[in-house]
């Protein structure tokens, strides 16, 4: 049986799944990820950009590194990816997408239970006074070379994505250690299942006895108990449209 064939009937037996997604997923879209060849962290020094004390004594590190990781996302569009898993959604067959990503696609394509593990930069805060702007407010300060700044008492904001040093965001991580609980199949998309706590969520899945499919260019240390493991994320997912569009 075709590999996408098989992928299909998983999704479509599935009581619930979940789709748990990396950086190979928006790299679809034109998106650097970290760690790949072509990653970002070989060309930026990407734990000072995203180092909460090195924020703290200078933002402009994070604002002039991110400027063109984060701060030009309006320019990118969703994968193939991103929009078959929010049609799964819509057709019963997802039933939640958890995120390492911080680029806002799943969103964008449609997707609607979007759980972001690693924090979102829609929204960016005042570490002193709390105040909120949002991601097209601070954008547009940054790319006008320009810091984004609190309103109320003139301090630098930061995007609530989860820098080094600070926690996941405990009620994000509570529900996404619940969905993969719960899920009798699990889809591992994109992701090197590297970066902890996160990539502890598909071992959650394993214990309660549900099915992984790992799909990701590079290995991971769970392809062995992967019950379909798939290496080509356009691929697969081009033909799982396919599939889904002639059921």
């Amino acid at each position: 049986m075709d590999s996408v064939e098989s992928l299909w009937e998983m999704v479509r037996d599935s009581r619930h799944c979940v789709a748990f997604t990396g950086a190979g997923v928006s790299t679809l879209s034109g998106i650097r990820d970290f760690r790949g060849k072509n990653g970002l962290y070989k060309t930026v020094d990407a734990d000072r950009m995203f180092d909460i004390g090195v924020f703290r004594r200078d933002p402009s590190v994070y604002y002039g590194m991110a400027k063109a990781f984060i701060y030009d996302l309006q320019a990118r569009e969703p994968s193939i990816c991103h929009f078959a898993l929010a049609e799964m959604e819509r057709r019963g067959f997802l039933h939640a997408v958890i995120t390492q990503n911080i680029d806002l696609l799943h969103t964008r394509a449609g997707s609607k239970n979007v759980i972001e593990i690693h924090g979102s930069p829609a929204t960016h805060r005042c570490l002193k006074c709390g105040e909120t702007r949002s991601f097209e407010d601070a954008a547009r300060a940054v790319r006008s070379g320009s810091l984004p700044r609190c309103t109320a008492c003139g301090a630098v904001l930061k995007p609530d994505i989860v820098f080094f040093g600070e926690n996941l965001p405990s009620a994000a991580l509570e529900k996404a250690e619940a969905e993969a609980r719960s899920a009798d199949l699990l889809l591992v998309l994109g992701s090197s299942l590297v970066v902890y706590p996160a990539a502890g969520l598909p071992r959650l899945t394993l214990r309660q006895g549900g099915s992984l499919v790992i799909v990701n260019d590079n290995p991971t240390p769970l392809d062995a108990y992967a019950s379909l493991r798939l290496t080509d994320l356009g691929e697969t997912f081009t033909a799982l449209s396919a599939a889904m569009g002639a059921s």
